[in-house]
């Protein structure tokens, strides 16, 4: 069971890093949805940076829900349509 864990730690993480690669800005610059979009991106930047430490750490079920969370922040942001994103598996739009 603890490598399935390690295994899906891995991969979220993974796919939260990339996902934040991949999301672009939507709105214009200086407007309230292009701030709105970057906090988005900040707070998925913080919760990858979280599920890294404690990844390190040896705690893998923190790491875990740290990734997804981070990338709850994303999928909200793609599904109001604050960022431009490609199609295929990053998100869940």
């Amino acid at each position: 069971m603890a490598a399935d864990l390690e295994e899906k730690t891995d991969r979220y993480c993974g796919l939260l890093a990339e996902a934040l690669d991949a999301a672009r800005v939507a709105p214009p610059a200086d407007t309230p949805l292009s701030a709105a979009a970057e906090e988005c991106q900040e707070m998925a930047r913080a919760y990858l940076a979280d599920a890294e430490h404690f990844r390190e750490e040896g705690d893998l079920a923190n790491a875990l829900a740290a990734a997804s969370y981070g990338h709850g922040w994303l999928d909200a942001g793609a599904r109001l349509g604050l960022f431009e994103i490609p199609e295929g598996h990053l998100f869940a739009v």
